[in-house]
């Protein structure tokens, strides 16, 4: 079968297309799905790049989010059939095993998948749809509606949700869950064209970062925060880290919350615990996804209510461009890989 493998880990140098590669078999408790559409993350770079503390068996081929169509069915797999049209949840979490990193992933025309972990495709959402949800979207999900709290039927009409980095996969998801809340919804990017098309997403508000202190832009459309109430917003989306971070705190009004999944410009910022605790803040972390995120994920993207947007389509024997459209931040939503 085609595949994109690695030997060893480095830069998309060391990413190898074959055409002859051993397709998987279907094992008990596992099937064999034809790979209809592959989504990128950042994870894959990390993977690509090697994590401290996680070894990666090799060779290996990438991809965590997969969907396409049952091809083989092993023993005990309950009632999957060939031709069932599927979305995989990644990650086994009772011993943490995860597509692309520690099993092969979707960079391939085939991959293995153990049944316990498929979903079923409606037909009216398409593979390229669905691959887009797992990580990015199931993360968006769970960190502002498990989470968070976020109501998705409009009661949180009068609240103010500030996004950073909400032009990439997790980012366009909490924009479009924001708008369904029914909150105002400011947002920061790198250009105008993505805040353009944030704003399209449901963003009544976009903050150019590049053009200055985000900080400042915001309080400027909101107010500054006040110790008795009144100004800033009522929630922070700041998986980013780094120096982003205090900013973030400054941006919140009393009893505000900021939530986290990530920190993808440094794990360990500055930070100044007098705004926590002047401010009553609530600091949340959010780790991952539930399989029920998904299911109402899937629902969500069927009802029209939720729409991933999509970059680019490549071919899978290009897939070292899509990683390095991934790596330098060039894309607004997910990149999908495709057979």
């Amino acid at each position: 079968m085609k595949a994109q493998v690695i030997a060893s880990h480095g830069t998309v140098e060391n990413m190898t297309y074959h055409t002859d590669w051993p397709r998987p078999l279907a094992t008990p408790g596992h099937v064999v799905i034809q790979v209809g559409a592959c989504a990128l993350n950042y994870h894959d770079l990390f993977t690509l790049k090697g994590m401290p503390g996680i070894k990666v068996p090799m060779p290996l081929i990438m991809g965590i989010d997969v969907a396409g169509t049952v091809a083989e069915v092993g023993p005990g797999c309950g009632d999957w059939q060939v031709g069932d049209r599927v979305l995989a949840d990644p990650y086994t979490r009772d011993n943490y095993a995860l597509l692309g990193e520690t099993t092969d992933g979707g960079l391939a025309e085939y991959c293995r998948v153990p049944a316990d972990q498929l979903l079923r495709l409606p037909q009216g959402v398409s593979f390229e749809k669905a691959a887009a949800l797992p990580v990015a979207y199931g993360t968006a999900y769970r960190m502002m509606v498990g989470r968070g709290g976020l109501p998705l039927e409009g009661s949180a009409a009068g609240q103010r949700i500030l996004i950073l980095g909400a032009s990439g996969g997790v980012g366009t998801c909490c924009v479009q869950l924001a708008r369904l809340s029914g909150a105002e919804v400011i947002v920061a990017a790198s250009s105008q064209d993505k805040l353009d098309r944030l704003a399209l997403l449901g963003a009544h508000h976009g903050v150019n970062y590049k053009d200055g202190d985000f900080m400042k832009a915001v309080q400027a459309l909101v107010g500054k925060p006040k110790i008795g109430g009144g100004g800033g917003v009522d929630m922070v989306v700041n998986f980013t880290g780094g120096d982003t971070w205090v900013p973030s705190l400054r941006c919140l009004t009393k009893g505000g919350k900021l939530l986290t999944c990530g920190a993808t410009a440094g794990y360990d910022p500055k930070t100044d615990i007098r705004f926590i605790w002047t401010f009553e803040l609530n600091i949340m972390g959010s780790n991952g996804w539930d399989r029920s995120d998904l299911h109402a994920l899937l629902e969500l993207v069927e009802n029209g209510r939720l729409n991933p947007p999509v970059d680019q389509v490549y071919p899978l024997s290009e897939a070292p461009a899509a990683f390095r459209s991934l790596e330098d931040r060039s894309a607004f939503g997910k990149l999908i890989v495709v057979p």
